[in-house]
């Protein structure tokens, strides 16, 4: 099982980034894909759930300013972040759940300047 994800960076506060997520070795159209960050110093907490009809979840923190998506067909989920602010300035891992035990991706840092 591998997740890749990809697309972070530096962003001033208010702007936007999109992170991307691609799975291999897993069963992708029947998995549930999440997004999980970490800030420095703080827990890792559940940002965004995709489940596998399509339905989405969302931290209160990040509700109606980040969408979760997914494409089966390119077996990707992505995090569509808008009006960032320093406070989601973190490390951000996608995640799923595969023949019961947890996986991780690698986790790629988003940084966000006031």
């Amino acid at each position: 099982v591998q997740l890749q994800a990809s697309g972070g960076g530096l962003v001033q506060a208010g702007g936007s980034l999109r992170l991307s997520c691609k799975a291999s070795g897993i069963n992708f159209s029947i998995s549930t894909m999440n997004w999980y960050r970490q800030a420095p110093g703080k827990q890792r907490e559940l940002v965004a759930t995709s489940t596998t009809n399509g339905a989405a979840d969302y931290a209160d923190s990040v509700y109606g300013r980040f969408t979760i998506s997914r494409d089966n067909a390119r077996r990707t989920v992505s995090l569509q972040m808008s009006s960032l602010k320093p406070e989601d300035t973190a490390v951000y891992y996608c995640n799923t759940l595969y023949r019961m035990r947890p996986w991780w991706g690698q986790g790629t840092l988003v940084t966000v300047s006031s």
